[in-house]
This record gives structure tokens, sequence and C-alpha cells, in this order.
């Protein structure tokens, strides 16, 4: 009788030896298929979860483009990591006001140019490392002629993470529609320095007026202004005020998400 519940016994065991060598490649192939995964890095969530993101081309049909991080006319003066197609994404929050916005000013003869939008994580790890290289200033006379490069990151110009990279912020500028030309702001777009302030008043008084117009019509649609540039607008109510995108910029990115 002992010999045959050992023998029992032993064949139970098998059985569930096997079963266990069964599951183990399902939850292995499981593993190696994550979908919107979030991971922490120190005190930051990073994401790949592209799916409550939308192109602005579609959202915004009105904007112009012209995504300076994918063209090599930039303060690094190379196309930016993560900017793999010159397209224009945000959150469908964010996007969603500034579809209000841009109605609003469309109505006043001006359509909004898109410099950015969403900045994927690895973006600024590149403008970090371009950065902390001293020999590189081949855009220093049209970006920051009266800085020198060593400041930047230590004045905050360049920081380890951006609100682009949580998907509602977007730098952008006016575009008038009779002189089918992009509005005087009295400074250019990514300039370091004190000209690029909103408030900053030794321009002409068209210029300021023409980013006061900008701020206001941006801040009525649910954005808040950054102190340090003109262009620079966060949704005040952003829908991941914790979250770090990412994702690459490219059509794949929304497609996959789908």
């Amino acid at each position: 009788m002992k010999k045959m519940i050992c023998l029992l016994l032993a064949f139970c065991l098998v059985l569930a030896l096997a079963a266990c060598g069964a599951a183990a490649p399902a939850a292995a192939e499981a593993a190696e298929e994550p979908v919107g995964e979030e991971t922490q890095e120190s005190d930051v969530i990073l994401s790949d979860d592209s799916s409550d993101f939308v192109l602005l081309s579609e959202a915004v049909p009105d904007v112009i483009l012209e995504i300076r991080y994918y063209s090599t006319f930039n303060f690094v003066g190379d196309r930016i990591d993560g900017y793999e197609e010159p397209l224009a994404m945000l959150t469908k929050e964010a996007a969603a006001a500034l579809k209000e916005a841009s109605d609003e000013l469309m109505s006043m003869g001006y359509r909004l140019k898109i410099f950015d939008a969403y900045r994927p994580q690895k973006a600024v790890t590149h403008f970090m490392n371009w950065a902390l290289d001293a020999e590189d200033t081949r855009m220093k006379d049209y970006f920051y002629p009266e800085l020198e490069k060593d400041v930047l990151f230590p004045q905050g110009y360049i920081a380890e993470h951006s609100g682009h990279s949580r998907g509602s912020t977007v730098d952008l500028t006016l575009f008038d529609m009779k002189t089918e030309r992009e509005v005087d702001m009295g400074g250019t777009f990514d300039y370091f320095g004190e000209l690029s302030h909103p408030e900053y008043t030794d321009i002409t008084e068209e210029q300021y007026a023409m980013r006061m117009l900008l701020r206001e019509v941006m801040m009525k649609h649910g954005f808040r202004p950054l102190p340090e540039e003109w262009w620079h607008f966060t949704l005040e109510n952003e829908p991941y005020p914790d979250t770090y995108f990412t994702f690459p910029i490219n059509s794949d990115s929304l497609d996959q998400a789908a």
C-alpha cells in the first residue's frame, strides 16, 4: 500500500512540473510585449504610451508647421534625436484647447505657426549632451550671441527634463494671412536671452502688441505662458503633469496606439 501511495504522489509531482513548464514560456512572451509601458526614473515617470496623443495637422488643420528640431536650423545645428518626421503632436486635451485658440485667431486674420509641440525625452537628452560639449558652438551667432555656452545649463536654458515631454506644451507664433508672412515679434524663436521674455519692452510698440495678442488668446483658452519665452505655452490643466513620454515623433507612433 505504501509503495502504491508513493508512486501516486510521484506521478502527481511530474504532472505539476509539466504544467509549470508549459506556463513559463507564455509568461515570458507576455513580458516581452509591453503596451504603454511606464518606468520610474528617480522621481520621474517615463511612458511610451501614445494613445492620448493626436497629430496637430489633423486636430487643428489651420496650423502651419515649421518643426525646427526636425531641421538643422536650431540652436544645436543638427536634426534632434526622436524627430523622425516633421510632425507636431499634442495630447488630445491640449490639441482641443489649441483648436479654440486657432479659431479665434483665424477670425482676426491670423494662423498659428508651430515650431515644436510634444518633445520625446531622447530629444531632451540630446540637448543635455550638446550643452556639455563646450567645443560645439556652431549656432552661437544665431541663438545665443550674448551668452557663453557653459551658462546655458546652469541658467536653466537647457534642463534634464522638459515640459514639452509631458505632451501639452507648444511653441508657436502668429502668421498674418493678409501679408502672408510670419508676424514680427521683435525676436526669434529659441533665442536665449532677455529679448525673448514676453514682457521685454525694448522693441517696437507693434511687436510688443503682437506678443500680447498671442499671449492673451492662448491664456483665454487655457494655456499658461512662460516668463522667459514669448512663444512657449502649456495647458493649465495638463492631463499628465508628472509623466514624461518617450515615443519618437513619427506617424507609426500614433498608428500603433490606434
